[in-house]
């Protein structure tokens, strides 16, 4: 039997091209250019990227950060979006494996990838595009429909609707009673992680829908301790959901547990 480790890995490396392409989607979707052409190309001088260049990782540092046709510099944020992709990857692909949910697993892929560029898409542009967040719906519910008849149990599924219904809702009215606070792109991510989190646990989906908020006053906290923001700096809250819903996929049950402890009531 092939170990975990190595499907890890090789997820991981499946991650690291993926990347690349969140990378395309990144840049060219606030823009509302195709993500499909022309090919990748030097934001300062417009040069194409050649194929030896354009290796996840392993490019931007065999040109040292640099174009190599004008030399201006390329964002670290390329390869860093491309090796945190792979790392998700690889411990999304561990953890779902580990948990004997491989028929789930490219869902979770899906909700990796495209967490992280919404991630910095709303850092970016204050915006969880459509172009992104409503086809999550079709792909996520095609992903987890498969899944469920792949395990042969249809009750994840069920769970995962209710799930989306919940959180989209909580969402919304939230959204309906304080819109200065939360935007309703958040509100329409909210019925896809919930989805995502449904299917894994009913734990999973309270972590997920109350974690997002703790983490976000948590930043908005040191923000405001270190000087660097004050009660009314606008922050996205949408790279808090996706950062905790990521986080409950491998450890949903353990932080529900820690609470309890925390709190007394486990």
């Amino acid at each position: 039997m092939v170990p975990i480790a190595f499907w890890a890995v090789v997820a991981g490396l499946f991650g690291l091209a993926v990347g690349s392409f969140v990378n395309v989607v990144i840049c060219r979707v606030p823009a509302g250019e195709s993500v499909v052409s022309p090919s990748s190309k030097c934001p300062s001088c417009g040069a194409p990227i050649r194929n030896r260049h354009n290796i996840p990782v392993f490019g931007w540092l065999l040109l040292r950060g640099r174009c190599y046709d004008c030399h201006a510099p390329i964002s670290l944020r390329y390869p860093l979006v491309e090796a945190g992709t792979g790392l998700l990857f690889a411990v999304v692909t561990w953890r779902l494996l580990a948990i004997d949910m491989p028929w789930a697993l490219a869902a979770y892929l899906y909700l990796a990838a495209a967490g992280v560029a919404l991630a910095v898409i709303d850092f970016d542009v204050k915006r969880l595009p459509d172009k992104i967040v409503l086809p999550s719906y079709a792909v996520v519910a095609v992903l987890l429909t498969i899944a469920a008849a792949g395990a042969g149990d249809w009750w994840p599924l069920g769970r995962a609707a209710l799930g989306a219904a919940a959180m989209f809702t909580f969402y919304f009215v939230l959204a309906f009673a304080y819109p200065a606070g939360m935007g309703f792109g958040d509100v329409k991510l909210a019925g896809v992680l919930g989805a995502l989190m449904g299917y894994l646990s009913w734990t999973a989906l309270v972590v997920a829908t109350f974690g997002a908020f703790l983490l976000g006053a948590i930043v908005g906290v040191i923000l405001i301790v270190t000087s660097s923001g004050g009660r009314k700096t606008a922050i996205p809250f949408g790279p808090f959901m996706i950062t905790v819903a990521l986080v409950t996929v491998f450890a949903g049950g353990w932080l529900a547990d820690g609470y309890l402890r925390l709190t007394g009531l486990g």
